[in-house]
């Protein structure tokens, strides 16, 4: 399976996806590291059929509009560290 991690979650949970056998990359790995946009995080996620994880309910919102991206799994946590 394809996951990309978005900015609030921690690298090491792509790290840890990848070690688990599944392809995953987080933000911080993308061209613009995590001011890349959620657009082109969406664009990026649907073209290669990966999952999209992230705390941040704006991917919420455009999943439930437009259908983008097409995977979405939302976490809902209070903080969280980075480790």
């Amino acid at each position: 399976m394809n996951f990309l991690v978005d900015a609030q979650l921690p690298r090491l949970l792509a790290i840890r996806l990848c070690e688990l056998g599944h392809n995953s990359c987080h933000t911080l790995d993308l061209d613009s590291g995590n001011r890349t946009p959620d657009s082109t995080i969406s664009a990026m996620a649907d073209n290669t059929g990966a999952v999209v994880i992230t705390k941040d309910a704006d991917f919420l919102d455009s999943h439930i509009l437009s259908g983008h991206p097409a995977k979405l799994l939302l976490i809902s946590t209070g903080n969280i560290s980075n480790r």
